[in-house]
């Protein structure tokens, strides 16, 4: 859509070869616009293919480290948690996701490590050639308010299921007597 910014309203008009094309094809215009409109509204976007996963779990995995209490596994397990989405990500590419997620790890930690590596801050999944690269510089983005919504959720279910301190059992039922010792 181009020279959009003097008018206050547009219309889209979608041709599909069927209405199950164009359902879907409606479908994905609609996801792309409530993206844009949350970038628009954050004004900040982070790289994505796994980008801030993977570099939150470095930074999580070496801050539990600094822990002697029984927090520091809590910690340790949400962060490999988060290694979820680059999974997955690379899994449903058909890429070997063990591989790309190692050499995603090793980019982030390098960038923590060293102030002279932080340009692979930014480093994320290429998942048509089986990659990382930066994904910021080649426009694989997500709005900021999105991921720091999603991780704090997550954040949110993983307490809930901490606060569970007590298992409930049901008793199984006694059977009653029989009367006629069957």
């Amino acid at each position: 859509i181009k020279g959009a910014a003097k008018e206050t309203a547009a219309s889209i008009i979608l041709r599909g070869a069927n209405i199950y094309a164009l359902d879907e094809i409606e479908r994905s215009l609609h996801d792309a616009l409530c993206i844009v409109k949350r970038v628009l509204e954050s004004g900040y976007v982070v790289a994505g293919g796994g980008a801030v996963e993977a570099a939150l779990s470095i930074y999580l995995e070496d801050f539990a480290k600094s822990l002697g209490s029984r927090e520091q596994l809590a910690i340790a397990e949400f962060a490999r948690a988060l290694l979820v989405i680059p999974k997955t990500l690379a899994a449903n590419a058909a890429c070997d996701a063990s591989d790309l997620v190692a050499q995603l790890r090793a980019q982030h930690h390098a960038a923590q490590a060293d102030a002279a590596e932080s340009k692979r801050r930014f480093a994320g999944l290429d998942l048509l050639t089986g990659s990382i690269r930066d994904n910021m510089a080649a426009g694989v983005v997500e709005p900021a308010l999105a991921k720091v919504k999603a991780i704090k959720f997550a954040a949110e279910a993983a307490i809930q299921i901490l606060r569970v301190d007590e298992v409930i059992k049901l008793n199984a039922e006694k059977p009653p007597d029989d009367p006629h010792a069957h």
